[in-house]
């Protein structure tokens, strides 16, 4: 049982790391996405989740250049919208026809993304989002859909794309994905690594997973200090306070996560410090972070693992207001740092390797609300590397006839065609997974058709699933 006195013992080592100017956050409890050790891995590959967070405007990111769909785009957003004149340089070149002659561009601002889609190295997600299963227009004007619970809201839809669950979900399918690849493995601390951000999509039940700056390892600072308050034994004196074993439980896992934190980063500097990226990433918090990924990709051999993810947060996507004020700069933020990551894998030969992709909690609606969007559901979003089969659309564009459309729930709210499980379901497949691993990862899979659960991203097409 857990007493007073137990708390009472987490506290005083909390406070104790607190007065010595610890770095936080430290090394989380969280599980890996898959493991060094995996007995049927073969080969090195990663994901790498670009986290959009806010739930960004996908009408002003992959917008219709088509005149007849662009005529429809222009009617519901013309404070809002890009002009077509604009567009012409960051037109999609796809290797697939769409219905009806549609055709899209990319927002001016992802010009180099546009490059990307264009010379086979990325492709668009259309119209994905969070499903419980397979919904009609006419069962969800009804009421009579199954539909995750509270659509609109960040936190439950941030959760649910993450851990398919509700807000407080304590697994995410890529930790869950690491459960099943290491089941009988040693594991690895260096499979899961969130770079200045995380959340529970690198949780599992088993492994451990890492969290490091867009600086590198997080240090605490005292116990690595040569002296602490003058005296050369503090810091050793420090380090054994907050890392011996207690009868306490709170202050024994405390302990234990400290001195896994500690340890880790003491194996992991110095391996960054022999890592350079070879390309020039643009100065900014995403660039950053991707060019960390990059250095822990390129010391993969040291740290060890076959198989790792990564997940890096870019926030400010929220944008109710002011939105052609504040969403260029951030897509040309999302622009210059795609195309520095992909640049770099190429250079390190991992570019057929690593998946990148982006997500956020939901779209938004097509319809301005004045000077900005509002929540939405299904929204586009991009998939990218080597092993990707570029220059596509995948998925069902959606129909913009806001009144008539069996996409469309009102003002340009999205319907999902294409399930975030459906995307995970491919992507683990891509890892290594089989089928009934990937139904115990994502059991609500199996509400959808059994030969529609795949998505055929990659060059290779994944077969046994």
């Amino acid at each position: 049982m857990t007493t007073n006195a137990s708390r009472r013992e987490f506290m005083r080592r909390a406070s104790a790391m607190a007065t010595t100017g610890v770095a936080a956050p430290l090394a989380l409890n969280l599980s890996a996405m898959a493991n060094a050790s995996a007995a049927n891995a073969t080969g090195y590959k990663a994901l790498v989740c670009v986290y959009l967070d806010g739930g960004n405007d996908h009408g002003n990111t992959v917008i219709p250049y088509d005149n007849a769909t662009y005529a429809t785009y222009l009617k519901e957003r013309p404070d809002l919208l890009t002009e077509q004149s604009r567009l012409q340089p960051t037109v999609l070149n796809s290797a697939m026809g769409l219905p009806t002659g549609r055709r899209y561009a990319l927002a001016p601002e992802l010009d180099k993304v546009a490059g990307l889609f264009n010379s086979g190295k990325l492709s668009v997600m259309m119209n994905i989002g969070n499903l419980v299963r397979p919904v009609t227009k006419d069962a969800f004007l009804a009421g009579a859909a199954d539909v995750p619970p509270r659509l609109g809201s960040h936190n439950d839809q941030r959760s649910y794309y993450q851990a398919g669950l509700p807000e407080g979900g304590t697994t995410g399918w890529g930790g869950r994905m690491g459960d099943m690849l290491a089941a009988g493995a040693n594991k690895s601390i260096f499979t899961a690594i969130g770079v200045d951000g995380g959340g529970v999509f690198l949780s599992g039940d088993e492994t451990i997973s890492y969290q490091v700056s867009s600086g590198g390892a997080i240090s605490i600072r005292a116990v690595n200090s040569p002296s602490l308050f003058g005296s050369t034994a503090c810091p050793k004196l420090l380090e054994k306070l907050v890392t011996t074993a207690s009868p306490s439980l709170f202050a024994n896992e405390y302990a234990t996560i400290v001195k896994r934190s500690i340890g880790t980063e003491r194996i992991l500097t110095p391996v960054l410090a022999g890592t350079r990226s070879m390309t020039e990433f643009p100065k900014s918090s995403l660039s950053g972070k991707l060019a960390m990924v990059a250095r822990l990709i390129a010391a993969r051999n040291e740290l060890g693992p076959k198989r790792q993810v990564f997940v890096v947060n870019l926030g400010g996507f929220d944008t109710h207001s002011n939105l052609k004020g504040r969403h260029p700069g951030l897509l040309a933020e999302v622009n210059a740092a795609l195309a520095a990551f992909q640049t770099e894998l190429e250079a390190l030969g991992v570019a057929n390797d690593v998946t990148t992709f982006t997500a956020s909690e939901f779209g938004r609606t097509l319809n301005q609300n004045g000077d900005g969007s509002d929540h939405g559901w299904g929204s586009m979003q991009f998939i990218m590397g080597g092993a990707v089969k570029g220059k596509h659309f995948f998925g069902k564009a959606p129909n913009l006839g806001i009144t008539t459309s069996d996409d469309d729930l009102g003002r340009g709210r999205f319907l999902p065609t294409m399930a975030t499980d459906q995307m995970a379901y491919s992507l683990g497949a891509w890892m290594g997974l089989n089928k009934s691993e990937l139904e115990d990862v994502l059991p609500k899979i199996t509400n959808f058709e059994a030969d529609k659960r795949a998505i055929q991203f990659f060059k290779t097409p994944l077969v046994g699933v």
